[in-house]
């Protein structure tokens, strides 16, 4: 949610993925999917800075990498020590299990 001032000095929060367009005639107006239009105080770069704002801090967190160094070496860590105790498996190692299919589908 991005804050916005109406033109009655009211704060208000608008989700930016609603937003259609944005107007800056002498005052900035702000269309919606659904047909509302809200006149506000902002103007229109300072706005857009804050969708970009928004959508950047989504993108962020959604990443989930740690913000801590120490964290990330300890992930790797346990990635690599994950792939080191693995084994491929090859021709001449597999059982008679594995020619039996996994889903009846596969017959």
């Amino acid at each position: 949610m991005i804050v916005l001032t109406r033109m009655d000095k009211q704060t208000m929060y608008l989700n930016p993925d609603h937003i259609i367009s944005i107007e800056e005639t002498p005052d900035t107006v702000i269309t919606l999917f659904n047909g509302n239009h809200y006149i506000v105080i902002d103007r229109a770069v300072a706005i857009i800075s804050r969708i970009v704002a928004f959508r950047s801090r989504i993108v962020r967190l959604a990443n989930g990498a740690p913000d801590k160094k120490y964290l990330r070496r300890q992930r790797q860590n346990l990635f690599q020590s994950a792939c080191v105790k693995h084994k491929p498996v090859c021709s001449d190692t597999r059982g008679t299990h594995d020619s039996i299919p996994f889903h009846s589908r596969d017959l």
